[in-house]
């Protein structure tokens, strides 16, 4: 609805459409042939992001001339080598207010699963009415910092409503 509604009355899809991460599965059989696979990548996100409905929300020099970019260039690109001949694309536009309110919790182990609850739960709790609803909340366990915050982003991808494959994640997150 908002898609349809931002085309047709020609303004921004959201407030800050923000960074684009880019999920890649990169086939290990496949060929990318006619160039840099990120370069086109940015150009994708730079075309859809000036001939779409989406406001330019990232800037360049954040830290000082704090400069838009006009096509929310560059964008986050995660690859994962998978299987076969085929490269899938999957998009996230992460607005700055969804993304501002994320977390990182480093738990001991002793913290156990009630620990990971109660960090979920405070994690909403303080973020609020701050991201643009929905508020879709995306958790990562184990690993590193960078790799549970992967995960999380990962687990955003899945359909609303959908419970996690592996039936002790399901029943955690039920």
């Amino acid at each position: 609805e908002n898609a349809r509604l931002s085309r047709e009355q020609a303004m921004p899809l959201c407030q800050d459409c923000g960074t684009v991460v880019v999920f890649l599965e990169l086939g290990q059989d496949a060929h990318v042939v006619g160039g840099d696979l990120y370069q086109a990548v940015a150009e994708g996100v730079r075309r859809g992001y000036r001939e779409g409905y989406f406001r330019g929300s990232i800037v360049r020099r954040p830290f000082t001339a704090r400069a838009n970019t006009g096509d929310n260039t560059p964008p986050i690109v995660h690859t994962e080598i998978v299987p076969g001949d085929r490269l899938r694309i999957t998009l996230l536009p992460k607005g700055g207010g969804g993304e501002n309110m994320s977390r990182l919790a480093m738990l001991t182990p002793a913290a156990g699963r009630q620990g990971i609850i109660d960090t979920v739960v405070k994690a909403v709790e303080e973020a609020g009415g701050n991201p643009c609803p929905p508020t879709i909340v995306g958790v990562g366990i184990g690993g590193t910092a960078d790799k549970a915050m992967l995960l999380a982003k990962v687990a955003l991808l899945r359909p609303v409503a959908s419970p996690s494959p592996d039936p002790e994640t399901a029943e955690l997150e039920a």
